[in-house]
This record gives C-alpha cells, structure tokens and sequence, in this order.
C-alpha cells in the first residue's frame, strides 16, 4: 500500500472498522459488485460501442474495424488490440499528456482478458495469408472515475465487441476493397468476464470502490470465460495474498463473473 496521509489514514482506519462489522462504506456485502448497468450502440459511427455504468465509474468503448497488416509471426490471424484513456474530467487525479502507468496497465490488463479467452476467432479475419488481415481496435474512455476501471472498462469492450460489425473486404491486385453494404456479426466464441477483488488487511472485498481503492494492500483482476475457467490474472499493489485468499478470489471470479456474464448477455442480445 502506498504512502498515505493523515485523511487516507483516517479514512482506512474507518473501513477497516466497518469491515470488522462485515459491512462496506457503501452498504455492501463484501462479496458484492457495484450495480452494472451497459447501454449499447453510443457510438453511431463506431463498429460498435457500448457503456458501462459500475456504480458511479462510467466507461464508453468503440470499436474500429479497417484492413490492417498482420504480426509478422502471426500471418494467419487478424489483429485485435485494446487502448484506454482517462479523461481529465473523470477524476482531479487525471493528467492530460502521455499515458500514465496506471492506464498503460489498464488498457493491458483489459486486452489480456479478452486476447488469452479467445473471444474473437482471429483465423476469420484473414483476407489474404501474410499479406492482409482484418483489425478491431477497442478504444475505452474513462468519463467517470469512482474505482477498479479494470472491471468496467473489460465489460463495455466486451460488449461493444460482442454487438460490433464487421464490413467485408476482397482482395484486388493486393489490396483490399470493401464491399458496400455487406457485413456480418463479430466471430465470437466466449464472453470473458474479469472481476477485481481487494485485500484489506485481512479483508477480501469485490469490486473496490474509490475510497476502498485507495485502501489497497493487495489487488488481483481473474477473468474467466464461459466455461468458467480462469484465462487471465493480473497481481498489483505492494503486498500479497495468502493461498487461502488466492483460493477464495478464484471462487469469487467464477461465481461472481457467471452472474455478470449473464447481464452483458442481457444487454447485448438486441444489439446484434
């Protein structure tokens, strides 16, 4: 946990005694996220779009579709990349200029979770093998900052994926031409669902709010996918978890991602 002042102190200190109680600052059970609520197609002119509302942390992702040069090592696949942004608006801890670690690990953790479940088959976005690929580009803005970005900002990619189309292109003397008023739905294969847990002293809580963030001993990001299997995990703060906690957090994930699951399926089905 990071240096805090003599409010931070404060402030942990009266979580802490709250947790002893098994309550929250904000009213909730410890293992219980924040309301989610995703609204799809905000974005007229994206591929596709959505925004998460989690709690009081608001996110709105579009998706970008255009022919793209594949990985050299990778000739056979499309190319799927995620970027994230915090607007200065959303938090007075926002900075304009060069991404901050925070958000290079943000946008990271967000495409760890959706490239490693497989969500997207990449082998359906090839136009011509080593020569020409089809990319999706998922770009998250951070409008509204109340804690663990890394949950909501998985969701509203996740969902503007899952509702984005994609044109159709053909090659032309080695170059790809779209073709006018052709397209089709994203080749998705699972919805993967990340759920950020903290630790605070002994206390494992879901989805930490701003205040709770702050708090932070320990954090860790599981995403599983529909299957509920783990695909992806990601560790931060300065301190660790025991196995026992380990152990917990992953039931937490699967348990908790499946409920999730099920409200993005909720939101996205007339989207398609």
């Amino acid at each position: 946990m990071a240096n805090l002042s003599i409010i931070d102190k404060l402030k942990r200190s009266k979580i802490l005694d709250l947790l002893q109680e098994g309550k929250r600052i904000d009213d909730r059970a410890l293992d219980e996220p924040r309301p989610l609520v995703i609204d799809i197609g905000v974005i007229p002119h994206a591929n596709g779009s959505a925004r998460v509302r989690l709690g009081d942390t608001e996110i709105v992702s579009g998706i970008k579709v255009q022919p793209d040069r594949p990985f050299p090592d990778m000739g056979d696949k499309g190319i799927f990349m995620c970027t994230a942004e915090i607007l200065p608006l959303a938090h007075p801890s926002a900075e304009t200029g060069p991404p901050q670690p925070d958000v290079i690990e943000l946008a990271r953790v967000v495409d760890r979770g959706i490239r490693e479940s497989g969500m997207i088959d990449l082998s359906q976005f090839v136009l011509e093998k080593d020569k020409s690929v089809i990319g999706l580009f998922a770009d998250s803005v951070v409008t509204d900052h109340d804690g663990n970005l890394f949950d909501a900002c998985s969701y509203a990619s996740v969902a503007a994926i899952i509702t984005s189309k994609i044109p159709k292109w053909e090659m032309k003397d080695d170059i790809p031409v779209l073709i006018e008023n052709q397209e089709s739905d994203a080749p998705i294969t699972t919805i993967p669902i990340s759920v950020t847990m903290g630790r605070i002293g002994e206390f494992i809580i879901v989805d930490p709010n701003i205040d709770e963030w702050g708090c932070l001993d320990a954090r860790i990001t599981i995403t599983t996918n529909s299957d509920g299997n783990i695909v992806a995990l990601q560790k931060g703060g300065s301190d660790g978890f025991t196995l026992e906690q380990l152990v917990k957090c992953s039931e937490l994930s699967i348990t908790i991602g499946k409920k999730i699951r099920e409200i993005v399926k909720q939101a996205t089905e007339g989207g398609k």
